[in-house]
């Protein structure tokens, strides 16, 4: 980012602060709802099946931003453990879908669950009730920023 697009220094430095602090934040928070047994990745595909029931495999590699062999290889651990299963596209069954099975769920959630409650942790041991204030006014201004 450069001056001569006539960007204030200051929106410069706030991209810059916000990219840096939610990739590491993001990091730690799938790290929180991980478990031993799953790799980051396949904590990632199960709780993005939990938004998405019936995703094919290159969908899954494009959300990742990985290879489709890469992402087969985690489906089909994922499927060897019991918490995706493979179905037939009603709408083509040429396609194969992946979607969550009652324990791949339930992991899902449990994941969920577990990254919300180590933010949730963090910001009530780390940060005073103004800061928090502070943190909620940030998030609408971030929001401004999604919205369509």
């Amino acid at each position: 980012m450069s001056d001569d697009r006539g960007l204030s220094p200051s929106a410069v430095r706030a991209s810059q602060q916000v990219r840096a602090v939610i990739g590491r934040l993001r990091r730690r928070i799938r790290a929180a709802g991980s478990t031993e047994d799953l790799s980051l990745t396949q904590g990632s595909v199960l709780a993005r099946l939990t938004d998405v029931e019936g995703l094919t495999t290159s969908d899954l590699a494009a959300w990742e931003g990985m290879r489709h062999q890469s992402m087969a290889a985690t489906v089909g651990a994922l499927e060897s453990r019991g918490l995706v299963e493979r179905r037939r596209d009603p709408a083509d069954g040429r396609r194969l879908l992946i979607a969550l099975t009652a324990e791949g769920r339930a992991r899902a959630e449990a994941g969920r669950q577990a990254r919300g409650e180590w933010l949730a942790a963090e910001l009530q041991h780390k940060c005073t009730e103004e800061e928090r204030r502070t943190v909620i006014a940030a998030m609408d201004v971030l929001e401004r920023l999604v919205r369509d």
